[in-house]
């Protein structure tokens, strides 16, 4: 498996060279100048940090320029690892499983990433972790990062999936932001009467009908509903989960949705809604940075309303960060997790990522206005009655994702019900 292998003191021509797209391990760097630091780890040895590359290559020195700051106020040398985002969970294996494997990994969540480790008895339990240091991360992130009740990692980034709003066009159809799921429907039909298409849904590649399927969820069900289904004490025939259903089947027979949405891509569908030829994009707060870079209108993000009321914001955690079950370092590790939940690494992930941390923030953050909401909303949310909502995709198996999917684009097709389709998803439940 082909990796590059940089210190946070890695000097700029290292990182010339790396982005130059050199192969095979780079040589060390220096690690930052704050004294003694091998002897911090317990072992000798700098504590071997492994990320996946990022897409942009400038992303890895922002992580290198980051972890330097836990370096100098800890004491600890750190070793950061990029390997490619196509790195099989076999490969990793082979990695934990090796003398030179990382001691910190990112990977993915869920039972297909976190659990698949876990249950081969790959990572460290950290349930001592949470109770002595009181990480005050969401409760749906750490779902995402707990495998048979015990918490085997720390949550990345969360992502809350809702609708982005042109104001200017709601504005000019005489419709205000929608705050019930009657009144989307209302403004809706309003906003097709003036020509413009009222929903931008691209689901050609079939993931993008797990992300609508958990919002209307969401304002069908409580978090411990939706927690109910995933642990298969519910059943996904429930009239709550057809109802979920329903709400995209209707908003396509109406004619809400673009034509033949199956055949058109997300990313098909996101130029919809920059040409404002659509007036509301469902999607992640992933997209905020490119939201805010190609849209020449004011844009504005709200959860998924519920049938009655306004909707609860829906969330999830593709990646997190682990400990190898046989590090040498497991005091050193726990260090690095604990800065990567500080309020100062909650400050570098908004400013420098745009992206929104999996615990509240505690410390003032330059983000912008839409950002803001997303922030605003999945906090208010957290720490609220209401809670959070779950990506179902971020908690579920992939067999059972492959399920939502394919039940989504038949329903978007006209080829099912939505009944038909909550039957397929309890038959890939029971399997």
């Amino acid at each position: 498996m082909r990796s590059s292998v940089l210190t946070a003191g890695t000097t700029a021509a290292l990182l010339a060279s790396l982005l130059a797209g050199c192969t095979g391990e780079s040589p060390r760097g220096s690690g930052s100048e704050s004294g003694p630091k091998s002897g911090s780890t317990g072992s000798g040895a700098p504590l071997r940090y492994l990320v996946q590359q990022p897409v942009a290559p400038a992303t890895l020195e922002e992580i290198v320029a980051d972890i330097a700051q836990f370096e100098k106020s800890s004491g600890i040398d750190v070793q950061v690892e990029a390997v490619p985002r196509g790195t099989t969970l076999t490969a990793l294996r082979t990695r934990l499983r090796s003398a030179t494997g990382p001691d910190v990994f990112e990977w993915g969540t869920g039972p297909g990433g976190a659990g698949a480790l876990a249950d081969d008895g790959l990572l460290y339990d950290l349930t001592d972790a949470y109770e002595k240091r009181d990480w005050p991360v969401y409760e749906v992130a750490k779902q995402s990062v707990t495998v048979d009740g015990r918490p085997v990692g720390i949550p990345g980034d969360i992502e809350s999936v809702g609708l982005f709003c042109n104001l200017d066009l709601l504005s000019e159809a005489g419709v205000a932001v929608p705050t019930s799921l009657t009144a989307l429907r209302t403004a809706a039909a309003t906003i097709r009467r003036s020509g413009v298409i009222p929903l931008a849904v691209g689901d050609r590649e079939g993931w993008p009908g797990g992300q609508l399927l958990s919002m209307s969820l969401s304002g069908e069900t409580s978090p411990e509903q939706t927690a109910a289904l995933v642990d298969g004490d519910s059943s996904w025939r429930s009239a709550e989960v057809v109802r979920a259903l329903q709400v995209w089947k209707d908003f396509n027979v109406s004619g809400d949705l673009p034509r033949s949405p199956t055949s058109l891509s997300h990313d098909d569908a996101k130029e919809l809604f920059y040409d404002q030829d659509a007036a509301i994009l469902p999607g992640g707060s992933s997209l905020v940075a490119e939201v805010e870079d190609r849209a020449d209108f004011q844009v504005g993000f709200v959860p998924f309303p519920a049938r009655d009321g306004p909707g609860r914001p829906t969330a999830g955690v593709a990646s997190g960060a682990f400990v190898s079950a046989s590090t040498k370092n497991s005091s050193a590790a726990v260090e690095l997790l604990d800065f990567l939940l500080s309020p100062g690494h909650g400050r570098w992930t908004v400013e420098t990522r745009d992206a929104a941390p999996a615990f509240p923030l505690t410390a003032d953050v330059d983000a912008s206005p839409l950002l803001d909401q997303v922030l605003t909303q999945t906090s208010e949310a957290a720490e609220g009655e209401d809670g959070l909502g779950t990506t179902i995709d971020s908690v579920s198996t992939d067999s059972f994702n492959d399920a939502v999917y394919d039940g989504m684009q038949r329903l978007l097709s006209g080829r099912g019900s939505a009944r038909a389709v909550a039957h397929r998803l309890q038959r890939a439940a029971n399997d």
